[in-house]
């Protein structure tokens, strides 16, 4: 399967990351801790976002269930961190994250066959069922501590301050996640998703293998969200199911999409800049009706702008590009 990006527009958008990513790096350096804190929210949450629409946005199939990634990879890591007696924290947190993703992958290989025959809202629920029996199985298998809770081992260089290194390591894992969306993006299993998001059936009648594309899809999505997983786990140095099983993964990924732009790869990472700023920043000292007013100011978004912030954008470029066409007649 191809997954070489061609095109002017992904090489640009690979340049452009890449250019952001150098540019966040830099941000801590003029941030106090607790801004930093807030980057840290940013970065996980546009990463988490961005894994998701490989799936979710690219072929329309919306998974209500990416916290059994989150989750699942996050105690595979802790798991085989505590197996790894005197490896060093280097060394055995590179094995744990490698393992996580594999094993996250195989997981999404394994049911991906029956649950992607679903569609709709019958995928949805039936991936925040599997959410839910990850939940369930770490939760009560005693050898899987998910009820008493796993400690991570310390990943920190001595001289670095912890908000400041996890910082940099969530941004690194988003700025791969974005890169390897952008690769699926232009390639031809990204313009293969796009069909099935169009129309599933005419797709596959036009010779589409559906069912190969959105297995890579899936796999690739779990394997990318495992890897965040894993690194919020070890910057939250303690880890129980009930903290890491998180509903809010499961719904938050979803917002971000719908407000920044569906089926894009900017408009997750929009949406989760606007929804961190208004609940971290705007909003973080009105604990009493946060919710409330978060809510509100969503369902505002929502009704205003149907296609995300990023339509607003292209409707705007859009237009301008009509006016200046009629304006060369």
């Amino acid at each position: 399967m191809k997954l070489f990006v061609s095109g002017r527009s992904a090489w640009v958008s690979i340049a452009i990351t890449l250019a952001g990513a150098l540019l966040f790096a830099l941000l801590p350096a003029f941030l106090s801790p607790y801004g930093v804190r807030v980057g840290q929210l940013f970065v996980l949450a546009a990463g988490l976002a961005v894994a998701w629409t490989v799936l979710g946005g690219f072929s329309g199939y919306w998974s209500f269930g990416n916290a059994a990634f989150v989750g699942t990879g996050a105690f595979v890591a802790a798991l085989i961190e505590l197996a790894l007696p005197g490896w060093s924290p280097a060394g055995a947190f590179t094995v744990a994250l490698l393992a996580a993703m594999l094993l996250n992958g195989l997981l999404a290989l394994v049911i991906a066959w029956p649950i992607l025959r679903l569609r709709g809202i019958y995928f949805a629920i039936a991936m925040l069922g599997v959410s839910q029996v990850c939940y369930e199985l770490v939760s009560n298998i005693d050898a899987l501590r998910g009820a008493l809770g796993v400690n991570l081992i310390d990943i920190v260089p001595k001289d670095v301050r912890p908000e400041r290194f996890y910082y940099w390591a969530l941004l690194l894992a988003a700025t791969a996640i974005i890169l390897i969306a952008i690769c699926v993006r232009h390639s031809k299993l990204g313009y293969g998703l796009l069909a099935i998001r169009e129309d599933e059936d005419t797709a596959r009648m036009l010779g589409v293998p559906t069912a190969p594309y959105k297995i890579s899809a899936f796999v690739i999505s779990a394997m990318l969200t495992a890897m965040m997983g894993v690194i919020y786990a070890h910057n939250l140095g303690y880890i129980t199911a009930n903290s890491v099983f998180r509903n809010e993964f499961n719904l938050n990924v979803i917002v971000y999409s719908l407000l920044g732009g569906m089926g894009t790869i900017i408009g997750p990472i929009v949406g989760a800049g606007v929804m961190t700023y208004v609940t971290q920043v705007l909003l973080g000292d009105l604990l009493d009706i946060h919710m409330f007013i978060t809510g509100l100011l969503l369902a505002i978004l929502v009704l205003a702008a149907p296609n995300g912030l990023y339509g607003i954008y292209d409707t705007y470029r859009l237009r301008l590009k009509r006016q200046k066409r009629e304006a060369g007649r």
